[in-house]
């Protein structure tokens, strides 16, 4: 690919986007000069900051940081608001501080302001759009508000003219492309998740070592002790409404009761990640009272994370798409470092990603979660023959990279966008 100028776009969070910075770190190693817009809440990864062709232009982050637990007409006033301070922003961003690019990338959702504004700071600049979907935003809107309200009725309308306006898209499912191409939005390239090449098992050698500095972190002492260590399951999640949480507090407290009276080993579920919803579940968390399962709800820095992961024995994923179209990428986190995962079954989209049985288990309700859990550690460490059935699933699940996909699908597309 020519040296081309690339803007990627987030309006949120980048250090929680990693689809994104996947694109930003690809197109700098590709020979794009890339522009990185978004807020910065969290640190970046240093392959991508640290990058000599990666910039970071940042935005202001979002007023208010509990807005989603405020009530309806509240949040209605504040998120009114945060369109409008950001949409002022984001178009100074793309249409003045930014050098001028020959496309620009952005993620949707959220879809508004931002497919407005990038497809206005295209236009004014001269630039081709890409849009990359990895969910609706209505629908993620309508999780919150309703279907049937006004707002969800108009971000709707609004996603469709907006997304039909862009020279090109990328999403993430088959199904999500099916969903475009039927709303006339347009037919989407689909580039499936894949996990980064930082997310590999741990080496034998270095197990115990990681083991003794994640137990400070974790405030898990017993990860020291290779005689008694207990089992490590991690759910990475951003802590937003369409993960279901309520589950695990149900499902955890009936398999330490079934532990407790049946036997088994202690068990520690690691919720890693920062969002709106974390403390509202450390509290409650903190007053089950369990005896056998243990609950950490750390935040692990970007370069901390890939080692939790690598050292884990099975990943737990509680995302309830609002969309039924989008796939959770933490699942190729767990799968690039070797961990089978238990992902709560929201529907056939699903099944683009994991496979009943093969790389991981599917649950619908806490009893299936609590029995999967039980069915793949209850006699860990000494006998677990489903998990190592499923590990060896997810072996051959992660061959493939992001950066082999991202060079066989995207790269082409945008060369080609980039060109016309």
């Amino acid at each position: 690919m020519p040296r081309i100028r690339v803007t990627v776009v987030v309006l949120g969070d980048l250090g929680r986007s990693p689809r994104m910075l996947y694109h930003a770190g690809a197109l700098a190693d590709s020979a794009a000069a890339v522009d990185l817009v978004g807020c910065v809440e969290h640190d970046l990864p240093a392959d991508v900051c640290d990058h000599p062709a990666v910039r970071v232009h940042r935005l202001p982050p979002p007023s208010v940081a509990g807005r989603h637990r405020l009530p309806r007409p509240m949040f209605l006033i504040v998120a009114s608001w945060n369109v409008l301070r950001q949409t002022w922003s984001l178009l100074v961003a793309l249409a003045w501080r930014v050098p001028r690019p020959a496309v620009i990338l952005v993620q949707n959702p959220p879809a508004i302001p931002t497919l407005a504004v990038t497809w206005l700071a295209a236009r004014l600049r001269n630039a081709r759009l890409i849009v990359d979907w990895h969910n609706l935003g209505w629908a993620m809107l309508a999780h919150s508000l309703g279907e049937r309200h006004p707002f969800v009725r108009l971000a709707r309308r609004h996603e469709r003219w907006a997304g039909r306006r862009a020279d090109a898209h990328l999403c993430v499912s088959r199904a999500l492309a099916d969903r475009l191409d039927l709303w006339g939005v347009g037919r989407a390239v689909v580039l499936p998740d894949r996990p980064a090449r930082r997310f590999a098992p741990t080496p034998p050698e270095a197990r115990q070592p990681l083991f003794e500095r994640l137990a400070g972190s974790l405030r898990l002492p017993e990860l020291a002790d290779t005689e008694r260590r207990p089992a490590l399951v991690v759910s990475p999640t951003s802590w937003t409404a369409d993960e279901d949480f309520d589950l695990l507090v149900e499902a955890a407290a009936a398999w330490d009761a079934r532990l407790h009276t049946e036997g088994g080993p202690t068990v520690a579920i690691v919720v890693s990640g920062d969002g709106p919803r974390r403390a509202e579940y450390e509290r409650r968390f903190a007053d089950l009272g369990l005896e056998r399962v243990i609950l950490r709800t750390p935040w692990l820095p970007a370069d901390e994370y890939p080692h939790l992961l690598g050292v884990a024995d099975l990943g737990l994923c509680l995302h309830r798409s609002a969309s039924g179209l989008d796939l959770p990428m933490k699942v190729l986190d767990c799968f690039g470092a070797g961990l089978p995962v238990l992902a709560l079954d929201y529907g056939p989209c699903l099944a683009e990603l994991v496979r009943d049985g093969e790389n991981g288990l599917l649950f619908r309700s806490a009893p299936e979660l609590a029995d999967g859990l039980h069915r793949v550690l209850g006699r860990f460490p000494r006998s677990t023959p489903l998990l190592d059935r499923l590990r060896a699933g997810v072996a051959r699940e992660a061959t493939i990279r992001w950066s082999d996909a991202w060079t066989t699908i995207a790269r082409p597309l945008v060369d080609a966008v980039a060109r016309s």
